[in-house]
């Protein structure tokens, strides 16, 4: 089993999360031991947070959705992904295909922008989901709830909600998660950092005999590659759950 989980407390009134940067001292993993998606990622993500920020955020403190708080967290988009990595060991795939679901969404519901306010919630929501789809053991709602700060109950909601407006459309194909891994390395490009993620994608969920069907989840301004028998960084056995 995982260690206890550190700035761990109950979730706010107010929508924040219970949860902010480890305390000083605290010895987290190496950067070379930690998958380089997270990285990626949470470049990706802040970019696109501070560019909505500046037309989006809520007035007055007003809650648009269940996955809005009425604050910006205090902790990091990059701290909070490297939280829910240490403590649920979830595959490092989880972390694309949370992304493709939170893309999903955003297109599905283009008046759902994503900003400070709601990016955590919906990270950590989507992350949990594609868990469950992916690892063959993962931990429950509970447990993702005290990672992530919040009440189990709220987590509930904030899944079903997930859920529904995504109309339970879970499926990623090889070709979309592909898709998704390039179009990640292109905003890395962007910013000159210029890393490259190692991928794969459990064999359950291969490419669809539709092409059609991952011909919609594409990142428009890309072209698919063919599939790399790689894994997305760094990960070591899951604990027993």
């Amino acid at each position: 089993m995982q260690s206890g989980i550190r700035r761990e407390w109950a979730a706010t009134e107010d929508g924040g999360l219970g949860v902010e940067e480890e305390e000083e001292g605290y010895e987290c993993q190496a950067e070379s031991q930690l998958p380089r998606i997270l990285s990626v990622l949470s470049y990706t993500l802040q970019r696109l947070v501070t560019r909505n920020d500046q037309f989006d955020l809520p007035a007055n403190g007003k809650k648009i959705t269940v996955f809005h708080g009425v604050r910006s967290p205090a902790i990091t988009i990059a701290k909070y992904l490297e939280r829910i990595y240490k403590y649920t060991s979830c595959s490092p795939s989880c972390f694309v295909v949370g992304y493709v679901y939170i893309d999903r969404l955003v297109h599905k519901q283009p008046d759902f922008p994503v900003i400070s306010f709601n990016i955590h919630r919906l990270l950590l929501t989507s992350v949990m989901i594609a868990a469950k789809m992916l690892d063959d053991a993962h931990y429950n709602n509970a447990f993702y709830a005290r990672v992530g700060g919040i009440s189990n109950s709220e987590l509930n909601r904030l899944e079903i909600d997930f859920l529904f407006r995504l109309a339970f459309r879970l499926k990623v194909t090889g070709k979309v998660f592909e898709s998704y891994c390039l179009h990640l390395e292109k905003e890395m490009l962007v910013g000159a950092s210029g890393q490259r993620i190692e991928r794969t994608l459990p064999g359950f969920l291969g490419v669809s005999s539709d092409p059609d069907s991952a011909k919609h989840e594409e990142p428009k301004v890309l072209r698919c590659s063919s599939a790399t028998a790689m894994v997305v960084g760094h990960h070591p056995d899951p604990p027993s759950r």
